[in-house]
């Protein structure tokens, strides 16, 4: 596997063809179009983390990684909502396996969720009595199944674990039990509908609520054992990078349709962020590969490895603006113009890294 080879040679050309030629009607939906989300689902983008057994692809990290850049690169609201969902969809080798069964044998199951813990669960005799209001949610305007997470309360006080820290679970919610508020109002990623889910007093049984935990894990798959924090850090990076490279694709063109007068100098620009782009890709894949094989012989992944595929990823993604920063001023007001490809993916890129993932 080609560390630097370009995105374009993980997706079919026709698929890249339909998915961009109905982005910019995406954002005047405000969410993905139905010919981009008929693709997902005869793709199965939205199972890769999923098992065999369960309609999944049952793919490892690195081909994970190689489509979500390449979907970056094709269509940035189409790729967030594919890794977001994707992701939230590998919860299944943390549910209860009947649960899991149930829910999967929905074809078009689509998950979508929030990681952050702003719901609270209570313990009752019948399960958890779950509220919550969770923010930016992608895709929650085409899920099934939603997750989000609650600090675990009983008789109305929050448990705590020995070091004083809440006890925290996920959940699982169904279509119908949650309120979606559109609150998704951003200059980018505009069709992925971040929107905010909301609960109120939701009686939910016992095998709703799970733990990500690799020790936990209920599917003996080697997926399961990668750590989420390295998961979620290499999926993020590479939706910027995959932006990031067409960017820079977009400016190659421009300078051999010389629209403007600063051809010469964003020439030498774009040779330069080729080159830097190139090298920080090389060391991403490197890092994210070496784990995944760690992972394969072992289970475990060692601490060094796992801290340098969050390193490689943080320095991917600071790269990947950072070039596109570099390149936008001399791209005339083409780049300016809000019907211009070239402008959504400097918007969606600028919007996807707000995520609370990277460390600027």
């Amino acid at each position: 596997m080609n560390p630097t080879e370009h995105p374009s040679h993980w997706l079919n050309n026709h698929i890249v063809e339909d998915i961009r030629r109905t982005a910019a009607e995406a954002e005047v939906m405000r969410q993905l179009h139905p010919d981009q989300l008929n693709i997902i689902y005869q793709q199965r983008w939205l199972k890769m983390f999923v098992p065999k057994k369960f309609g999944g692809l049952e793919l490892s990290i690195p081909e994970i990684l190689r489509i979500e850049e390449s979907l970056a690169w094709t269509d940035g609201s189409t790729a967030w909502v594919v890794t977001l969902c994707a992701g939230a969809a590998w919860f299944i080798g943390f549910l209860d396996q009947s649960l899991a069964q149930e829910v999967f044998s929905n074809d078009s199951v689509f998950f979508a969720g929030s990681g952050a813990i702003t719901g609270s669960a209570e313990i009752i005799p019948e399960g958890y009595l779950l509220n919550g209001n969770w923010k930016y949610a992608s895709g929650s305007l085409h899920a099934t199944i939603f997750t989000a997470n609650g600090v675990i309360h009983k008789n109305g006080k929050p448990l705590l674990l020995p070091n004083g820290s809440p006890v925290v679970r996920a959940f699982l919610m169904k279509l119908g039990e949650v309120t979606i508020h559109k609150t998704w109002n951003s200059m980018g990623m505009i069709a992925t509908g971040s929107h905010s889910l909301e609960v109120k007093n939701l009686v939910v049984s016992e095998n709703r609520s799970f733990e990500i935990d690799a020790k936990k894990a209920l599917i003996n798959h080697l997926i399961y054992h990668y750590p989420f924090l390295q998961l979620a850090e290499t999926t993020l990076a590479v939706n910027l990078s995959g932006l990031a490279i067409r960017f820079l694709d977009l400016c190659g063109e421009m300078v051999i349709q010389k629209v403007n007068g600063k051809t010469n100098r964003l020439t030498k620009s774009l040779r330069q962020a080729e080159a830097k782009l190139c090298e920080s890709r090389k060391e991403f894949y490197r890092a994210a590969n070496l784990s995944w094989k760690s992972c394969g012989r072992k289970k475990t992944i060692p601490k060094t490895e796992l801290q340098g595929v969050s390193k490689a990823s943080q320095a991917l993604a600071k790269a990947s603006i950072q070039l596109v920063d570099q390149l936008y001023p001399f791209c005339g007001l083409t780049a300016a113009e809000a019907q211009q490809e070239i402008n959504r993916v400097w918007r969606n890129i600028h919007t996807a890294s707000q995520h609370s993932l990277f460390k600027w």
